[in-house]
């Protein structure tokens, strides 16, 4: 299996994006008083806060455990408000051989975006994703929000979100996109614990305009989803589905799921895409609809490399 990947979050942020660089380019040590029960502590062991070169090393907890990581800071960007925390030491390092963590503060439409990327290598294929990392990342950034915001009622939190999941595919990237854009129908054989079956109401597959049914299960329960096949580029091997009936809509009020299949140095990535905007502040960020789309890629995966 492939042992490399990339997880997005982007995350809107209503305290101000510039607040957001500040705190975790000079002052990473008061994540702590925004977040207590998430970040116990950030030390400098060298350099100096806010330089490249720098490194620092955080105590925090996650998934119940207390846990440390070591950092060098290897890139500032002040006009892109960027920052790259390398890993080189601490709990994660025990099950990934490279771990690059970038956050990201953009404006668009006059919204401030946190976006946090975790880029990594695993040490073997029993080594899970960081789905619950980046979950970690997304109520931290929520906590920092609440923290500088005051009460929540005084500024109603994000509700639009988007998550990213780059995935090595080594059943051929071509495969994968003929699956999903002409034989959709075909995704139950190859992970039926996921997938139950998928119909086509309207149009032929593979068209743009055709809406297509889901059953499958999630989180333990059997779910539908009724999608709009919503464009195809046969070029990019890309294809965007937008969510019009079904589970997802009693939570959200727009979802739209891109797959997009890319070759980088010979290998072939899966690119799911998740954009979203909540119905209200109770809403969680669909991190387990991730997890569940990285686990069906691995089934596919598996299904066509134990083909003879």
């Amino acid at each position: 299996m492939g042992l490399t990947g990339k997880l997005v979050a982007a995350i809107e942020f209503k305290a101000g994006g510039d607040v957001f660089h500040e705190l975790f380019r000079h002052k990473p040590h008061h994540v702590s008083t925004t977040s207590p029960g998430k970040v116990q502590g950030c030390d400098l062991h060298e350099g100096e806060f806010g330089h490249v070169g720098s490194i620092i090393c955080w105590k925090y907890t996650h998934d119940g455990k207390e846990k440390i990581a070591k950092q060098l800071i290897q890139t500032i960007d002040e006009e892109k408000k960027l920052i790259e925390f390398k890993m080189l030491e601490g709990d994660l390092m025990e099950e990934y051989k490279t771990f690059l963590i970038t956050l990201h503060i953009e404006t668009k439409d006059g919204i401030d975006l946190v976006t946090w990327t975790l880029e990594y290598e695993m040490l073997s294929e029993d080594v899970d994703h960081p789905i619950s990392l980046l979950s970690f990342f997304i109520d931290l950034t929520k906590d920092i929000e609440t923290h500088h915001i005051g009460k929540p009622t005084d500024l109603e939190m994000g509700l639009t979100g988007k998550l990213v999941a780059a995935i090595e595919f080594k059943a051929g990237g071509d495969v994968f996109h003929e699956l999903f854009r002409h034989k959709p129908h075909h995704v139950s054989t190859t992970s039926p614990g996921k997938i139950q079956g998928c119909d086509l109401h309207e149009g032929e597959f593979g068209h743009v305009g055709s809406i297509i049914f889901w059953n499958y299960t999630h989180d333990g329960k059997a779910k539908t989803a009724k999608q709009l096949i919503q464009k195809i580029d046969e070029e990019k091997k890309l294809i965007e589905f937008k969510m019009l009936e079904g589970d997802l809509m009693e939570e959200y009020k727009t979802f739209l799921i891109t797959l997009h299949i890319e070759t980088k140095n010979d290998i072939d990535l899966v690119t799911w895409t998740l954009e979203y905007e909540m119905l209200n502040d109770d809403v969680g960020h669909p991190i387990s609809l991730l997890s569940f789309i990285i686990d069906l890629t691995k089934d596919i995966e598996t299904h066509h490399i134990k083909k003879p």
